[in-house]
């Protein structure tokens, strides 16, 4: 099958790209340096990539993508980078054939954790991103309470997010090493064996945590495009072009298959006006027809995947496979 067979909108991977992409990880950040985050490809079948190139520890945000990771046989290692307290939840996720660690940062999730037979926890710790986890001073408090609890704490997770937006990579590096010397105070508190930070941003500057939790790098998007970095775009959107006028012309694809939250979508050989609920309008830059296809690249790659079922692998124009983004959901 073509890429031009495949309706639009729809996800489409580079296979070349995306080798790419994971190699590099690889190389850079061998076995259990890379603990990938699959929050950003949902996908168990890219997973499997990652782990036949030596990445068999994985990341997840939701308790959804902890349950499909066990499900596929990928559950070696998962750990839940997030916060949750639904008892029922947090069961299930003790009940996995998995090896099974969640986040902690107060009493009420250690105690949610520990009701639900969890055993391992991480203690998250907020370096900077003012979103979940302790105070660095609070975390060996934190750590003491999920001992009590019957936990076993394996050390501390904290996520240098607020760095990642840094396009100087001056910037970047010295405000990872502040974020990592909160998250190291904190660790000398709490101890355990793992230091889990970092992102695709950081992965080669942040050398302070034991895992890089990298997930955008796989496939990559506009937001995290820096030339320091050696991953490539390999995700992009095959839209439709349905309408042309006088200097515009419309693709099939908008806001309910695209995430505008770091700002609009890239028209490949176009500029963007702006996008609508399922179009997105752009001035090309050559002539264009009622029909013709057009490659749209996603700012930002997380929630953008997450509006689809499934993505096309590609070889040129050629459709090599068909993946099933089958971690969605809550």
């Amino acid at each position: 099958m073509k890429i031009q067979d495949v309706g639009t909108p729809a996800l489409v991977v580079e296979a070349s790209g995306l080798a790419h992409n994971l190699d590099a990880m690889a190389a850079a950040l061998p076995g259990s340096r890379c603990r990938p985050h699959v929050k950003a490809h949902k996908t168990t079948a890219l997973a499997r990539e990652q782990e036949a190139r030596g990445h068999r520890n994985f990341t997840c945000a939701t308790p959804r993508e902890m349950e499909g990771m066990a499900r596929a046989g990928l559950g070696t290692d998962l750990l839940l980078a997030n916060e949750v307290v639904d008892p029922d939840r947090l069961r299930q996720l003790a009940a996995l054939d998995a090896r099974v660690t969640v986040a902690v940062d107060s009493t009420a999730t250690i105690e949610a954790a520990a009701a639900a037979g969890i055993r391992e926890v991480l203690v998250d710790v907020d370096v900077g991103m003012f979103r979940c986890g302790c105070r660095p001073d609070d975390a060996g408090r934190v750590a003491d309470a999920a001992r009590e609890h019957g936990l076993e704490v394996r050390g501390v997770m904290g996520y240098e997010g607020h760095v990642m937006s840094e396009k100087d990579r001056e910037t970047r590096a010295r405000l990872t090493e502040e974020a990592m010397q909160l998250l190291l105070r904190a660790h000398g508190d709490v101890g355990g064996d793992v230091v889990s930070g970092g992102g695709t941003c950081t992965f080669d500057i942040n050398t302070w945590a034991t895992e890089i939790q990298a997930g955008t790098y796989a496939l990559l998007d506009t937001e995290y495009a820096y030339p320091d970095l050696p991953f490539r775009a390999a995700l992009s959107l095959e839209a439709t072009v349905i309408a042309v006028s006088d200097g515009w012309a419309v693709a099939d694809c908008g806001l309910k298959s695209l995430a505008l939250d770091h700002g609009n979508p890239t028209v490949v050989g176009g500029t963007v006006w702006y996008c609508s609920d399922e179009h997105t309008t752009f001035s090309p830059d050559r002539p264009i027809r009622v029909g013709d296809r057009v490659r749209v690249l996603p700012a930002h790659i997380d929630p953008t995947v997450a509006k689809h079922e499934r993505m096309h692998i590609v070889d040129g124009d050629t459709v090599v496979d068909t993946w099933e983004v089958d971690l969605r959901g809550w």
